[in-house]
């Protein structure tokens, strides 16, 4: 299975339907939410193609395709517009003999060699094990392997991004993960 994995979309229905462009292009079955969909925040400027409605309009007839977790700037008026679920904290996903921890960040998020939290006030998941981590939130792509080994990914931001860093997506096809701008240039593979 073939996942296309987004994250901090943030009512851009610009930026989605370029990223949806390339989960077409990029023949995916599959795509992973990792959060933060409908609505800017209070902390974010209003995106470019800001548009709840018309972004509710591209996803909603991949609701069989779509697995989600819920952002720190979704609730339950979100869910009711959309024709998949939303609320769950993370999911877990798994691919064969794989399995990947999906989350927003901002209430699990992957433990630093310090043993600190990648991001502040989060907590490390449940200790059921996973191979593949994959978390939003910061709006900083990351591919990299921890100390055990397991794969640390975050996708970044189709609409965004922070430090500089482009719009950008994740791919992951058979314990392999590319991250992508979201100009379709490859970021970084694992």
């Amino acid at each position: 299975m073939k996942y296309f994995v987004i994250s901090d979309i943030h009512g851009s229905a610009t930026d989605c339907e370029r990223a949806l462009g390339h989960f077409q292009r990029l023949g995916c079955d599959m795509i992973i939410c990792l959060g933060d969909i409908l609505y800017h925040g209070p902390r974010n400027p209003i995106p470019e193609g800001y548009d709840s409605n018309a972004l509710c309009a591209l996803l909603n007839p991949l609701a069989d395709r779509i697995v989600a977790c819920r952002g720190n700037c979704d609730c339950e008026v979100c869910e009711m517009v959309l024709d998949f679920p939303l609320m769950s904290d993370y999911n877990i996903i798994v691919d064969g003999t794989t399995k990947i921890f999906a989350t927003h960040g901002h209430r699990y998020s992957p433990t630093l060699p310090d043993g600190t939290q990648t991001v502040k006030g989060s907590v490390p998941p449940p200790k059921f094990g996973y191979d593949i981590f994959l978390y939003g939130h910061t709006h900083l792509p990351v591919l990299e392997r921890d100390a055990l080994g397991r794969i640390i990914c975050n996708p970044g931001s189709t609409t965004l991004p922070k430090g500089g860093n482009p719009k950008s997506f994740a791919v992951y096809d058979g314990g392999h993960i590319t991250l992508y701008g979201l100009d379709g240039a490859v970021i970084k593979e694992l």
